[in-house]
C-alpha cells in the first residue's frame, strides 16, 4: 500500500506547500537557503515499487522483469521490449511494451476468434458472474494500476485514481443494466479488436473490453505504444483469471494494422485516436462492410456571448487544465465577443496563473498526502517539444501570447528532467495559416478569438470539421439553445461543459471527428452485437447515413 496515496474516492489529496520551480529543462538546484525545503519522492511510490507490486499481484504477466503478451489465454515472452522507454514524469526508465511481429498478430487474432466461438455460447449469468469477479479484483488493487498510471502517462494522483474508479463503476453499471440492452441480441461473428491512445487505458479502453466480454465477445487490444502498458497488463491479467476471453498485444499500427484492423475474422473494430490515424484505419476499413467505431479529434470550442456569470465559467476553465487538456473532451480554444472581451481577460488571466503542475509524486515530508495538481507531464519530451514549436509557430505568424507561464512555476524535484512538461499557455488570434487555429494541441494551450457577430461566433467554433463537444456562455439560455442548432459538435452544453459521458450517457462525434456506430449505454451494448432485423440501423456516422440520438 502507498501510505502517502491513501485517499477516498470522494476526495482528492491534499496540495503541500510549494517550493521553487525549476529552470527549463531540469529541475531547480539553488542552494537550500535560498529556496523553500527541496521536495522528495513519496515513499512507496517508485517505478521500483509499482512494477514490483505489479508483478506480485499477477506474476504470470511479468516475466524477468519485462511485460508479456498475452493471447489463446497464455502470457507469452515474445516480442522485443520497446528500446528506452522513459517516464514522462521524469525520464526515468520504465518497462516498454513487448513489440510483436504481423505473424504473431494473426496467430493471437486466430486464438481470440477460437476463444470467441466458445464464449458467445457461455449463458449470460455465468459472463454476468465472470466478470463481476474481474471487477472485484480491479478495485481490490486499484491503487497499483493507478501508480502505474502515474508513471506510465504523467496523471497526477488523483485523476489517475478517478481513471481507474471510472472503469470498475461504469463496468458494475453495465453488469446491473445489461439484461433489456441484450433482449434478441446476439454476439458478434467475431471478437472486437481495439486500437486505443494512451490518455484513458482504464475508464476507456479496459472499460469496453469488460462491456464487450459481458456482451458475448472476445475481445483483443493492441497497447498504446506511447504509455499504458504495464497497467493494461495488470488489468487484463486479473481479469484473464477469471476466465475472461481478454487478447493483449503490444507492436507498431502499421506492422499490425492488416492483422488487428483488416483481419476477416475480426466481427469489430474499436479505435481511439487522432485523425490521421483514424483516416488510414477508416480507409483500410472501407471496403470490408466490418462493424466500426472510430472516435478521432475535434477542436472542441467555448462560445461566449452576451454573458456575465463570470465566476461560473471560471470554475470550468480551470477544470478544464486537467491533465494539461490530454483529453478527447477537452476545450481549447474560447469565441468571445468582441464587447466581453476585457470581462473574460479578467475572469481568465487570474484562473491560468492559478493551474498548479509539476511532478506528480513530489511531497515535502514523508507523512505528507500527495499533491492535488491539475496537470503533471505532456506524455513525452517530443510531444512537449511539438507543443512548444506550435505555439512559437502561430507567435511567430501573428497570434498574440496573452499568457505564457514558466516551468519555474512547476513543483518539481531537485535536478529533475522536465523536458515533457508544458506549462500554461494562451494566445489570442492564432492565425489561420498555423496549426494552433485549426488543431486541437493536445497540451495546456488554450487560443482564443473575438468575433463581432453571431455568424462569427458559429463559425469560428466549427473551425475544425466536427467536434465531440462544444459549449456556450449565455446568459440567455433559449437563445444559446438556438444557436448550438448551427454547431457541428455532437455534445453541446450551455453555461456548463460536455463530457464523454458515463453508464447510458451516447457518446459520439459530428463531421470528421467520428466515423462509424456511437458508444455509452445501450449504444455500445449494441455496436458490439446483432439485433433479430439484418437492415437494423445503429446510431453513428456512416457512410451512407447520419442517425443521431438524444443528447
Amino acid at each position: 500500500m502507498v501510505t502517502a496515496a491513501r485517499t477516498s474516492r470522494a476526495t482528492g489529496a491534499s496540495d503541500p506547500a510549494v517550493s521553487d520551480g525549476p529552470a527549463a529543462g531540469t529541475a531547480d538546484e539553488r542552494p537550500a537557503a535560498s529556496r523553500a525545503p527541496a521536495l522528495r519522492l513519496a515513499p512507496g511510490t517508485t517505478w521500483a515499487d509499482a512494477f514490483a507490486r505489479a508483478g506480485d499481484a499477477a506474476p504470470e504477466a511479468f516475466g524477468d522483469g519485462r511485460l508479456l503478451n498475452l493471447w489463446g489465454g497464455h502470457w507469452r515472452g515474445t516480442g522485443i521490449p520497446l528500446a528506452h522507454s522513459a517516464s514522462p514524469v521524469d525520464g526515468s526508465p520504465i518497462a516498454g511494451p513487448p513489440m510483436i511481429q504481423l505473424d504473431e498478430a494473426r496467430e493471437a487474432i486466430g486464438a481470440a476468434c477460437e476463444e470467441h466461438q466458445r464464449w458467445r455460447d457461455v449463458p449470460l449469468v455465468e459472463r454476468r458472474a465472470r466478470v463481476t469477479a474481474a471487477v472485484d479484483a480491479l478495485d481490490a488493487h486499484r491503487d497499483t494500476l493507478a501508480l502505474l498510471l502515474v508513471w506510465e502517462i504523467g496523471k497526477p494522483w488523483r485523476l489517475a485514481r478517478t481513471d481507474v474508479d471510472r472503469a470498475i463503476d461504469g463496468v458494475r453499471w453495465y453488469l446491473d443494466e445489461i439484461d433489456p440492452m441484450l433482449a434478441e441480441r446476439a454476439p458478434l461473428p467475431g471478437p472486437v479488436s481495439n486500437i486505443a491512445s494512451w490518455n484513458y487505458p482504464m475508464s476507456v479502453l479496459m472499460h469496453a473490453m469488460l462491456v464487450q466480454v459481458l456482451a458475448g465477445n472476445a475481445a483483443i487490444a493492441k497497447t498504446p505504444t506511447d504509455g499504458g502498458a504495464a497497467c493494461l497488463t495488470l488489468a487484463c491479467a486479473l481479469a484473464r483469471r477469471e476466465g475472461l476471453p481478454l487478447s493483449l498485444v503490444s507492436g507498431p499500427g502499421s506492422r499490425l494494422s492488416s492483422a488487428l484492423v483488416r483481419a476477416p475474422e475480426i466481427g469489430a473494430l474499436a479505435f481511439v485516436g487522432g485523425r490521421s490515424a483514424g483516416g488510414q484505419v477508416a480507409a483500410a476499413l472501407c471496403d470490408t462492410g466490418k462493424r466500426h467505431f472510430l472516435e478521432q479529434e475535434g477542436l472542441n470550442a467555448w462560445g461566449v456571448w452576451e454573458f456575465s456569470q463570470w465566476d461560473l465559467l471560471a470554475g470550468h476553465v480551470r477544470k478544464g487544465f486537467e491533465y494539461a487538456k490530454q483529453r478527447c473532451t477537452a476545450y481549447p480554444r474560447y469565441v468571445v465577443q468582441r464587447q466581453l472581451f476585457d470581462e473574460f481577460l479578467k475572469m481568465y488571466l487570474p484562473v491560468v496563473e492559478s493551474v498548479r503542475f509539476g511532478h506528480p509524486l513530489a511531497v515535502g515530508g514523508d507523512d505528507e498526502p500527495l499533491p492535488d495538481l491539475d496537470f503533471g507531464p505532456l506524455i513525452n519530451a517530443v510531444k512537449a517539444a511539438e507543443l512548444a514549436g506550435r505555439v512559437e509557430e502561430a507567435i511567430a505568424k501573428g497570434g498574440v501570447p496573452l499568457y505564457r507561464g514558466s516551468l519555474a512555476d512547476g513543483r518539481f524535484l531537485p535536478g529533475q528532467d522536465t523536458s515533457a512538461y508544458a506549462a500554461p499557455t494562451a494566445i489570442l488570434s492564432p492565425p489561420a495559416s498555423c496549426a494552433l487555429h485549426h488543431a486541437e494541441p493536445f497540451g495546456p494551450v488554450d487560443t482564443i478569438v473575438v468575433v463581432d457577430s453571431e455568424a462569427e461566433l458559429l463559425a469560428a467554433m466549427n473551425a475544425s470539421n466536427g467536434a465531440l463537444v462544444a459549449s456556450l456562455a449565455c446568459d440567455d439560455e433559449d437563445k444559446a439553445r438556438r444557436m448550438s442548432a448551427e454547431l457541428a459538435a455532437f455534445k453541446i452544453g450551455v453555461n456548463r461543459p460536455r463530457s464523454r459521458g458515463d453508464r447510458a450517457e451516447p457518446f459520439g462525434g459530428r463531421g470528421a471527428s467520428w466515423k462509424g456506430a456511437f458508444v455509452g449505454g445501450e449504444h455500445l451494448v449494441h455496436a458490439v452485437t446483432v439485433g433479430p432485423d439484418p437492415d437494423e440501423r445503429l446510431y453513428g456516422n456512416f457512410p451512407s447515413y447520419s442517425l443521431y440520438p438524444e443528447t
